[in-house]
């Protein structure tokens, strides 16, 4: 049997027994293509290099079909920024394998990746295994030298195309998504983990700018004066005056600089900082860098906040709330940005918290709000 009719064999079989991935590889045209060294996806189509998926048995081809479509089902496709390609699709796999030998579809393909205690460690999630491993070798082939390496390519889901376009695109898959699960449990064949699945993807995306802007409010007596001006509408010419008030008095802005905090994630931070010294004129900024200790601090009265991380260890929150008690410094708040891959939270301080997460965790104390993407 020629491949293309095993590739349409396999899709049939999903649509069977495995309904939720079938309907999902019905909405994916294939191709075969040698430009590819094994496969491909961008989230419109999928490619098979037929070198590569020829010698495959019938059901190893049934789990790389499931595969494939997994990518853009976890907005793998969509949510590269900036991050390195190969290390991200390795990330990636590190979450789908386990998940479809779970659910029992086809057979691994030897030398695939899969990593239950990296995947773990992780957290679960593609953001957090990709935060773990350490840069891709730029010679390699994918891997890391432990025998295991992605069968796929993730293609640019982009192609020229405008943020607004490429937030359409995801739209579009998360209707895809839950239809195949509607379908699926009517036959009963949803299994519960990708019920919780689906669910989780479907719940409307918080904005943890939102959030900390309204937990800073929260903290602070809405009177005006025109003793500081409001720093917003200085440089409009504009003399207006500012949000002011005991509870307004300092905010401490803790960072993760342990290394699982990338570039992107620091960068939309920092502006946030920036924008709440404009909008809501603190007395103070304190900036604290921390990884295992605390690595530089910062003091910003009336000068707009610059961030520069420091550090790049392990990490530990306690020696935060340690240093600003030795310090003195007495903030009405208190907002981390890290990833909560730590168990030394030390006592929970007077002040509130607010934990910015680019992972699923938990903190004993304070709230909690993740950054975008971190449900997959």
């Amino acid at each position: 049997m020629d491949l293309e009719r095993r590739i349409a064999k396999a899709k049939t079989a999903l649509i069977l027994e495995h309904p939720f991935f079938g309907n999902l590889a019905m909405n994916m045209p294939f191709e075969l293509s040698e430009d590819v060294p094994t496969a491909a996806t961008n989230g419109s189509r999928v490619l098979f290099n037929p070198k590569f998926c020829e010698p495959l048995k019938d059901d190893e081809l049934l789990f790389l079909v499931a595969h494939e479509v997994c990518h853009p089902m976890f907005e793998h496709i969509f949510r590269l920024n900036g991050r390195d390609p190969k290390r991200w699709n390795y990330a990636g796999d590190a979450v789908i394998n386990p998940m479809l030998e779970d659910e029992g579809i086809g057979k691994f393909i030897e030398g695939g990746v899969m990593d239950r205690d990296l995947l773990k460690r992780g957290g679960g999630t593609t953001d957090g295994v990709y935060n773990l491993l350490p840069p891709m070798p730029e010679d390699g082939d994918g891997g890391y030298g432990d025998g295991m390496k992605p069968y796929d390519d993730i293609e640019d889901a982009g192609d020229g195309s405008s943020p607004a376009e490429i937030e359409q695109k995801k739209a579009e898959w998360k209707v895809k998504v839950a239809q195949a699960a509607q379908s699926a449990k009517m036959m009963g064949k949803l299994s519960a983990g990708l019920e919780r699945f689906v669910g989780e993807l479907m719940k409307p995306r918080v904005n943890w700018k939102d959030v900390m802007q309204r937990f800073l409010v929260k903290q602070r007596t809405d009177t005006r004066t025109w003793a500081r001006p409001n720093r917003r509408f200085l440089s409009q010419g504009m003399y207006l005056p500012s949000v002011s008030g005991e509870a307004l008095g300092e905010l401490c802005f803790a960072i993760d600089t342990s290394g699982s905090i990338g570039e992107d994630e620091l960068n939309q931070f920092a502006s946030e900082i920036i924008k709440v010294h404009q909008d809501l004129s603190p007395k103070k900024i304190h900036v604290i860098y921390f990884d295992s200790v605390v690595c530089h601090y910062d003091c910003f009265e009336d000068d707009e906040p610059v961030i520069k991380p420091h550090g790049g260890g392990g990490t530990a929150f306690s020696p935060i709330f340690r240093f600003m008690q030795d310090k003195d410094i007495d903030p009405v708040a208190c907002v981390v940005l890290t990833d909560l891959c730590c168990d030394d939270f030390g006592d929970e301080p007077a002040y509130p918290v607010l934990w910015v997460s680019n992972m699923k965790g938990d903190a004993p104390w304070g709230e909690i709000v993740y950054m975008e993407g971190v449900n997959d």
